[in-house]
C-alpha cells in the first residue's frame, strides 16, 4: 500500500470541495491537475484511472489522486452515483512511502512518550476503506459548510481540510497497528506499552509489572530494552513526566499535587526525577512555559 506523507505544522491549503451527483450514467473526463484530490465514495461506483492504475471507488472507499498525473474514468458509473471531492495542496514537502515504512515510524513513535508532541506527520493511503467512514463524512459536511460560509479568512477551510485528513491518517495508523503480523513477544510488548500508558498516573514499578505479565523482573527489563532501546523504568518515568508537564503548563496545581496526580507519592523524589530528565525544576519549567506562551501572543 502506498501512502502520502506530509507535515501539518501549517494547515493544508484548501482549493475547493463539493459533492458530485448524477442521475444518468457518467464517465469521468481525462485531465491533469496540479493539486491533490481526495475522493470519498457515497453511492454507486466511480471507475477512476490514474496513469495505468485503475480504481473502483465504492461507498466507504477513499481515493487520493496525485497532482500532475493523468486522471480519467475507465468505465461509466451508474445513475444515482455520488461522491465527495476535495482539492488541496501541501505547503510542506511531501513524499510517497509504503505501509512497512509507516509501520516502522509508528512503532518508534509508539515507544516514545513524547510522540504526541514531536509527531507532525500525517499518512494518507492512495486507496483505502477506513473503518470510521462515518466520521470522515461528518467532517466533510463541516468542511463544505465552512467553504460555503462567508469567513473572513480562507484558512478556516484549510484547517478543516487538515482535520479531515488528520482523522483519515489516524484511522490508517490504527489499522496498520492491528493488521501487522506480530510474534507473541511483539504482542506482549504492545500489551505492556498500552497497559503502562493507560495506568501511567498510578504507582507503577518494574516488579509489579513483571508479576502482572508473568515475567521475571530482570528478563522483562532486558526484553524491553532490546525491543525499544529504552530502559523500562525510564519509560515509566518519561510517561509520568510527560503528563506532569501538561499539568504544570495548563493547571494551577502545586508541584506536590501534580506529583501525587502522576502516581509519585514523594514530592522531593518527583522533583529530583524532573530535574534529572528535563534539566530544570518543575517550577522553572512552569515559569518558562508561561513566559514562552506570553511571548507568542
Amino acid at each position: 500500500m502506498q501512502l502520502l506523507k506530509t507535515n501539518i505544522t501549517v494547515p493544508l491549503e484548501f482549493v475547493s470541495a463539493g459533492q458530485f451527483m448524477t442521475d444518468v450514467p457518467w464517465t469521468h473526463s481525462q485531465r491533469t491537475i496540479d493539486s491533490f484530490e481526495l475522493i470519498i465514495g457515497v453511492k454507486g461506483t466511480l471507475y477512476m484511472q490514474q496513469e495505468e492504475e485503475k480504481f473502483e471507488v465504492r461507498p466507504g472507499d477513499v481515493l487520493l489522486l496525485l497532482p500532475n498525473r493523468i486522471h480519467q474514468g475507465f468505465a461509466a458509473s451508474g445513475k444515482d452515483s455520488s461522491f465527495y471531492w476535495l482539492h488541496f495542496l501541501c505547503p510542506d514537502v511531501f513524499q510517497l512511502t509504503d505501509d512497512q515504512g509507516v509501520r516502522e515510524e509508528v512503532h518508534m513513535l509508539q515507544t516514545n512518550p513524547e510522540s504526541h508532541r514531536i509527531n507532525t506527520a500525517i499518512y494518507i493511503p492512495l486507496f483505502s476503506t477506513p473503518s470510521g467512514i462515518e466520521r470522515l463524512n461528518i467532517l466533510f459536511h463541516q468542511l463544505l459548510h465552512i467553504a460555503s460560509s462567508d469567513y473572513s479568512t480562507r484558512l478556516a477551510a484549510g484547517y478543516m481540510a487538515t482535520s479531515l485528513l488528520l482523522e483519515l491518517s489516524e484511522q490508517t495508523i490504527s489499522g496498520l497497528r492491528t493488521t501487522i503480523e506480530q510474534t507473541p513477544s511483539d504482542n506482549n510488548l504492545a500489551n505492556i506499552l498500552e497497559w503502562v500508558r493507560i495506568h501511567a498516573i498510578e504507582p507503577i514499578g518494574v516488579s509489579a509489572l513483571a508479576d502482572r505479565f508473568n515475567y521475571n523482573k530482570d528478563y522483562l527489563s532486558r526484553f524491553f530494552k532490546r525491543k525499544t532501546g529504552m530502559n523500562l523504568q525510564e519509560y515509566i518515568h518519561a510517561l509520568k513526566l510527560s503528563i506532569a508537564k501538561d499539568l504544570l503548563a495548563h493547571t494551577r496545581q502545586s508541584v506536590k499535587e501534580i506529583a501525587y496526580a502522576v502516581g509519585i507519592g514523594d514530592e522531593k523524589y518527583f522533583m529530583r526525577l524532573f530535574k534529572k530528565y528535563e534539566k530544570i525544576t518543575p517550577t522553572e519549567f512552569r515559569k518558562a512555559y508561561y513566559m514562552t506562551h506570553m511571548n507568542k501572543q
